[in-house]
């Protein structure tokens, strides 16, 4: 259910603001699983055995050099990892006090 609610939340900061939302969660299945309609955000699924971390590094690594990239995580060495590859970095709580300055009455 805090899935959903985060979905919610970040889908209507998306509307709001335009500015594409990504979030990753850690997974059960063979494969990295990526779900999204269109117009939707992106919901990546990291494989058995992977974190979620993983996923946002290869992700970050990939796309950094060509978008501004922004990782919301509050664990130190996941924002390291990830400004190593040029993407910026939020802390959780940022994070969420962006979402509640768009947050529909």
């Amino acid at each position: 259910m805090a899935r959903e609610v985060l979905i919610k939340r970040l889908r209507d900061y998306q509307d709001w603001t335009g500015v594409r939302m990504v979030v990753v969660f850690d997974g059960r299945g063979p494969k990295v699983t990526q779900l999204s309609d269109a117009g939707e955000i992106e919901i990546f699924y990291s494989r058995a055995g992977q974190t979620a971390d993983a996923v946002i590094e290869r992700l970050a690594s990939k796309y950094a050099a060509h978008f501004y990239l922004t990782v919301a995580t509050s664990d130190y060495l996941e924002q390291q990892t990830v400004m190593a590859s040029g993407a910026a970095c939020i802390s959780n709580d940022a994070l969420r006090e962006l979402l509640e300055e768009v947050r529909l009455p």
